[in-house]
């Protein structure tokens, strides 16, 4: 057996080929010499690889860069250069390439590798569950990795970016690999982790400012804060002398900067953005206080030189200089290549006249796109200039003074080729192409496109984060083609609830089918689990407790009667029985039973604007009473009474999305009515009992809200709402009637009692119905008008579609009252508090809601203070 000749080991081969010596290569008992000096030539007649495990050894000897038949002279640059391939991979902890023969001029070559371990498995130590989680997710380590040193490096870099990102810039880490007991060649890597303290900013310096004070341009600072501060008393004497000696010295701004001064080092309340240093963060509001100078017209600000630096308590401390400049303001605007407007037009709805403080960002948004749509682009693009463009130029700058030219090109009208859908994988085409503004052969209009994404957000089958117009322009053609896609989520929900209420444990089962198709409900392949596609909703209800109450309902709705038109039509039935749980034929059964149905036809409106929309309903209802006397303070509690109303409202619905709407309102004003029966009839009523005075139930039923929502910044949203409600009469004998009327205070919800027809307002802070005028009396019969007023400041806290979650805190005032006369819009009740909002497709929004009331309630004294309310579907709204 030969032995194996080494011809260049790691560690030896630098200096073998820097040297002139002498190489043996042993060949059985021969002993041959290696010439350094005159190396040999020779052809490779084989090549294995040994030391291997895991790796394919083809690959191998491709990697290493030689192949059998190559001619290698020995020693040489080759087998080096190969040693230096295979070592470059980062695979193995030791190369070696070894001569097993020599047949003449052939030689017969060996590679034999050590393989660097793999990863079996990995563990931390020193974190929470959580945090090892989302590190996972950043390191990407998997089972059979082989362990390099660029491996343990870049976990580590991983991770300490990790910390830092959430401020823990002293974060230490420690990998160890431990032999794997079990799988030969494998190791374990146990991470150690000790976080440390967060790192706090503690001061930021800032030089060179003149014209923009320290606490401004800090505040401009979003992500970057200095840590709070509660120190008040702090040097206090010094303020107060120093503030008297400027007093005397009638140097009064003095005072007031020395107090400012004062209260910016020794008050920093930091409540919502903490002060841990992020770098990227740093880097971004770096350029934030340079645009914040830039709006103020300082077009040429700039930061010359900033510094961050560890204080000895450990804190950053972070020192700016910046270069303010001059300011600068808007002379002369001229205009280049406007055919279809006049300059004059143009600039007036550019809305920046001569003497205006310079701000590039202002130009820009009235220029392109700003929120209100009345940029200088919508103009253009809202009328097909698809390929419209503005360039703003500064030609000229003077003192302190800025001529501009805008150069514009207006190109050709695009007209729209083709619109298609994608990503809807439930709802089916005709459902969303009816709700699309921008159709085939109409000219392009950058509005259309907002107003379809509206739209079909506003259909809740889709995420409405997610929902893309793609536009594909054909210059050539002078044509377009537009793609809407969008991502279907869960619109079914479902209630399964058992509560107590009123005394008794009461169970709730509803579903509600919000994408049903009723043409497919015969159509056995269409189940899954049930029809769907076609837009219809389907609801069915069923709530009781037991042998005394039950109330079941329906109801179908077909927004597009017909398929043509975006006329709405809608059926619902719904029942309910009341008793004291006896038999029928029992003489002492007591029942109160309701039965009603109703139907309903919208019809979306084009004037004053398609945002408005016309409904009118017609509602027939009956109660039929059985010795029930204890809801009524009228009558003997056995008879029955009718209420036929015909209800029309007008509103106007504007908002961006229906769960967390970031803009627009929604506005309405609806009567409902029933016939004036009394008014055509000869009886006199003072005659008649309490039974045959409201048989037939007669009113007019007044109602109006205005809900409006204005982003304050970013997602951080204001609501402002407003509501009222009147319920009238028409003839003075029979007066109001004790059916329909309003019930103000709580959480809003209605159910077991809502026996006649009341509307159960929600308000936060008081408890149910509580503000209804002599509630505490047994003999009370709610109000007839109401007013009710609230501001809700939101924020999301995830906009997934499948768990929108934000919090709210609020301010709401509201009072109701028996009579008109009475009626007095600020004398209200007031509260605040806070809550949050959760929607989840299968049950529809959940609210709890935490609520102050200010305003003690006449007779129920538990009625205010300090309340929680739980709510379904905006029920406390």
């Amino acid at each position: 057996m030969p032995r194996m000749i080494r011809l260049i080991c790691p560690g030896l081969m630098a200096l073998l080929l820097m040297v002139n010596v002498r190489a043996q290569v042993v060949i059985g008992d021969e002993l041959p010499d290696w010439d350094y000096s005159a190396p040999k030539e020779y052809i490779i007649g084989g090549i294995t690889v040994s030391g291997v495990k895991f790796l394919d050894n083809n690959v191998l000897i491709m990697l290493s860069g030689l192949s059998v038949g190559d001619r290698i002279k020995i020693p040489g640059d080759i087998i080096s250069e190969a040693i230096h391939k295979l070592w470059d991979q980062g695979l193995f902890e030791n190369v070696i390439i070894s001569a097993t023969r020599i047949e003449d001029s052939r030689i017969f070559l060996n590679i034999d590798l050590q393989e660097r371990p793999r990863l079996s498995a990995f563990s931390f130590n020193g974190i929470k569950k959580s945090e090892a989680d989302n590190i996972r997710d950043e390191i990407k380590l998997t089972s059979g990795d082989v362990v390099t040193d660029n491996l343990m490096v870049r976990t580590k870099n991983r991770i300490r970016d990790y910390f830092e990102g959430k401020g823990y810039l002293d974060a230490e880490i420690n990998i160890r690999q431990v032999p794997d007991t079990t799988r030969v060649n494998h190791v374990l890597l146990i991470l150690d982790i000790h976080k440390n303290d967060r790192v706090r900013i503690g001061e930021i310096r800032i030089e060179g400012n003149e014209k923009m004070p320290d606490d401004r341009l800090k505040r401009a600072m979003k992500e970057t804060r200095e840590k709070g501060v509660l120190d008040p008393f702090r040097d206090l004497e010094g303020l107060v002398f120093r503030a008297l000696g400027d007093a005397f010295s009638l140097r009064f701004r003095d005072v007031a900067e020395g107090a400012r001064d004062y209260l910016n080092r020794h008050v920093k309340l930091r409540i919502f953005k903490s002060s841990k240093f992020i770098r990227d963060n740093f880097e971004e509001d770096k350029i934030s206080l340079v645009q914040l100078y830039n709006e103020f017209g300082f077009r040429d600000a700039k930061i010359t030189y900033d510094s961050v630096y560890r204080d000895p308590d450990g804190s950053v401390v972070i020192e700016m200089t910046i270069d303010e400049g001059d300011r600068y303001y808007f002379r002369n605007i001229s205009w280049v290549g406007n055919t279809k407007y006049s300059s004059e037009f143009l600039t007036a709805r550019l809305k920046i006249r001569k003497g205006d403080v310079y701000n590039w960002e202002r130009l820009n948004s009235n220029l392109t796109f700003n929120t209100n749509e009345d940029d200088i682009s919508s103009l253009y693009m809202n009328d097909g200039y698809l390929f419209f463009s503005a360039e703003p130029v500064e030609v000229l700058v003077e003192n302190d003074s800025i001529d501009l030219e805008i150069r514009l090109y207006e190109g050709k009208q695009a007209t729209i080729d083709k619109v298609t859908i994608k990503g809807n994988t439930r709802t089916n085409d005709h459902v969303i192409v009816r709700e699309l503004r921008t159709r085939p052969g109409q000219l392009f209009s950058r509005s259309d496109i907002i107003r379809t994404t509206r739209e079909l957000a506003q259909l809740m089958y889709f995420d409405p984060e997610k929902i893309n117009p793609q536009i594909t322009p054909n210059p050539v053609e002078g044509t377009v083609d537009i793609e809407y896609e969008v991502e279907e989520t869960s619109s079914d929900q479902v209630e399964l609830s058992g509560g107590w209420g009123y005394g008794r444990v009461i169970g709730t089962l509803g579903v509600s089918f919000n994408n049903f198709s009723a043409r497919n409900f015969f159509k056995k392949d269409s189940w899954k689990p049930i029809p769907t596609g076609d837009g219809q909703k389907l609801s069915l209800r069923v709530q009781s407790y037991g042998k005394g109450y039950i109330s079941y309902s329906a109801s179908f709705t077909e927004p597009w009667l017909g398929g043509k038109k975006p006329n709405s039509f809608s059926i619902s039935y719904y029942h309910s029985l009341y008793s004291n749980g006896l038999n029928k034929k029992d003489p002492d059964r007591q029942s109160f039973t309701i039965n009603g149905l109703s139907f309903g036809l919208g019809k979306r409106l084009t004037w004053p604007d398609d945002f408005f929309q016309l409904y009118q309903g017609i509602s027939l209802q009956r109660y039929d009473l059985l010795n029930y006397s204890r809801i009524f303070a009228f009558g003997t509690g056995t008879g029955y009474y009718n209420n036929f109303s015909y209800d029309i409202t007008l509103s106007r619905h504007s908002i961006d999305q229906l769960i967390f709407p970031r803009s627009g309102s929604i506005v309405s004003l609806g009567v409902e009515m029933t016939f004036p029966y009394s008014l055509t009839s000869e009886k006199d009523y003072d005659l008649l009992d309490e039974n045959e005075r409201y048989k037939w139930i007669e009113y007019h039923k007044w109602k109006f809200n205005a809900s409006y929502f204005t982003k304050i910044h970013g997602n951080l949203v204001l609501m402002t709402r407003a509501k009222f409600g009147f319920l009238g009469y028409y003839n003075p004998e029979i007066g109001v009637t004790p059916f329909e009327r309003f019930y103000l205070g709580g959480d809003g919800l209605s159910g077991y009692n809502n026996l006649d027809g009341r509307e159960i307002i929600g308000m936060r802070g008081y408890g149910n119905e509580t503000l209804t005028p002599d509630y505490y009396k047994s003999s009370n019969t709610g109000g007839t008008i109401f007013s009710k007023y609230t501001l809700e400041l939101r924020y999301p806290v995830s906009l997934n579609p499948n768990a929108t979650i934000y919090l709210l805190s609020f301010l709401e005032a509201g009072n109701s009252w028996k009579k008109f006369k009475e009626f007095d819009p600020f004398f209200v009740k007031r509260s605040a508090g806070v809550g949050v909002r959760v929607f989840l497709p299968m049950f529809g929004i959940l609210g709890l809601d935490w609520g102050y009331g200010f305003d003690e309630i006449p007779g129920l004294p538990d009625a205010h203070r300090g309340q929680f309310h739980f709510s379904i579907n905006q029920s406390i709204d």
